[in-house]
């Protein structure tokens, strides 16, 4: 499956999911109904829905918790029964009072806590996930356990609008046991970022208590579209990646639209320059590497979290974030090779940045192509599924060469003086979150520099 496919398909769940919502939800705002829920301990394993964090990187180490629950209640007519996991520190002390919420993948992963599992915990924010399918995958791996699971697709709008209402309402015998929220989040990236916007119309239907959003917040990433995203009642930042970028370029980028700072249009878009689709650097579909080009190494948690962190201070406490540029395309790859407008040193123009495009050793190319020989012991991920769908929504990158490495750095300890300033500049302007700079500097350090 090619990106191009690959986006159509995701824009195609927007469109059916839409047409549902026109033809089964409320015309007029209502107070969204309150489910029942219980806590699941068993029998067998939970189905954790979160592929392999580095082990100085998980949820051990940053002190969180899991709680798992049924959620049961009625949509379009028909009952459900969903499934729901709370991560949050296990110490109640450290909760931010921020929830980012994300539909499910529909592979069974939670994509955006997993690209910004950094940032989240390291911020003390809880981690609400919500199933609105895939129930096979469940049975398939705990038949006993999931037995009760039943979700039907036209039932997702208004089981993500009840979960939120649910959550919301608060209550110390709720699924965030009396932990004091101020305000949630909805994000997703990719194929829960399509259920996101499809979620859309139905946020201006179903409220919370007092007729007040649900979610205070949007974020869907690494998505493009046919079209502008519909205007909400509360904050959206848009986060597109090359990969959208790229394989949009010809219709002119048609999800893009002028920034918005009045009510009814709090609207941002921040394309991050060097971020691809998929974060290759810590999905294990990606080790062994299975593409024709070294995959990117580019931290997607980094430059998500910059979006992620602008809207939190949007809605909690009403700081209205800064425009962005665009990442530049000229649509002349005769030139560069590359439908994007590239600085001297490859990578894009435009866009927000960051030390690996601004201090550069490497070029951050997006798509990435598969490996034309099949590789020996690929992860059971690849194996599984499409090596030609991962690695188009993958990047690569490219070192430049040793005369553009000297034309820039007198040596390997000025590159990484460089480097920080850099981060130190960017942490100041508010486009690089202080929990990711340790990060930069290892990979400053390890980097291959005379």
């Amino acid at each position: 499956m090619t990106i191009q496919r690959y986006l159509a398909f995701a824009t195609a769940l927007v469109l059916s999911a839409a047409f549902a919502i026109m033809l089964g939800a409320q015309s007029s705002p209502v107070v969204a109904p309150i489910p029942a829920f219980n806590e699941v301990t068993g029998p067998g394993p939970v189905f954790a829905a979160l592929q392999r964090l580095p082990a100085d990187e998980d949820l051990a180490h940053f002190k969180y918790i899991v709680k798992e629950y049924f959620v049961s209640g009625t949509a379009q007519g028909q009952p459900y029964t969903t499934r729901i996991l709370v991560r949050r520190p296990a110490d109640a002390k450290q909760f931010s009072g921020i929830v980012v919420a994300e539909p499910m993948h529909p592979t069974g992963n939670s994509w955006m806590f997993h690209f910004l599992h950094t940032y989240v915990m390291s911020q003390g924010h809880i981690s609400l996930e919500i199933v609105t399918g895939s129930v096979p995958l469940f049975t398939q791996a705990n038949a006993e356990r999931y037995k009760p699971l039943a979700i039907s697709p036209a039932q997702a709008n208004e089981i993500i609008a009840q979960v939120g209402a649910l959550v919301k309402s608060g209550g110390s015998k709720g699924p965030l046991e009396g932990l004091p929220m101020r305000k949630m989040i909805l994000m997703g990236t990719s194929a829960s970022a399509a259920a996101l916007t499809a979620y859309l119309p139905t946020h201006m239907v179903y409220r919370a208590a007092g007729m007040k959003p649900i979610f205070d917040g949007f974020l869907p990433t690494s998505m493009g579209g046919n079209g502008p995203l519909m205007k909400v009642d509360v904050p959206l930042v848009l986060m597109p990646t090359m990969t959208e970028i790229v394989a949009e370029a010809a219709t002119g980028n048609r999800y893009r639209r002028p920034d918005g700072d009045v009510p009814g249009d709090q609207f941002r878009i921040y394309e991050v320059a060097g971020l691809a689709h998929n974060d290759s650097r810590v999905n294990p579909v990606y080790d062994p590497d299975p593409c024709k080009y070294p995959v990117s190494r580019f931290p997607q948690g980094m430059g998500l979290s910059a979006g992620l962190e602008r809207l939190i201070q949007w809605v909690d406490k009403g700081k209205v974030p800064p425009h962005a540029d665009y990442v530049v395309v000229d649509n002349d790859a005769k030139n560069d090779g590359s439908v994007l407008a590239l600085d001297t040193n490859g990578n894009p123009k435009g866009g927000v940045r960051s030390t690996y495009v601004d201090v550069p050793i490497n070029r951050y190319v997006a798509p990435n192509e598969p490996n034309p020989k099949p590789i020996p012991n690929p992860s059971p991920l690849t194996a599984a599924a499409s090596v030609q769908l991962f690695c188009s929504i993958a990047g690569y990158e490219a070192p430049l060469t040793h005369g553009q490495v000297q034309a820039l750095y007198k040596s390997k300890t000025d590159y990484q003086s460089k480097v920080e300033q850099r981060a130190n500049q960017l942490i100041k302007e508010g486009w690089l979150l202080p929990a990711y700079k340790d990060l930069i500097l290892v990979d400053a350090m390890k980097a291959n520099l005379p």
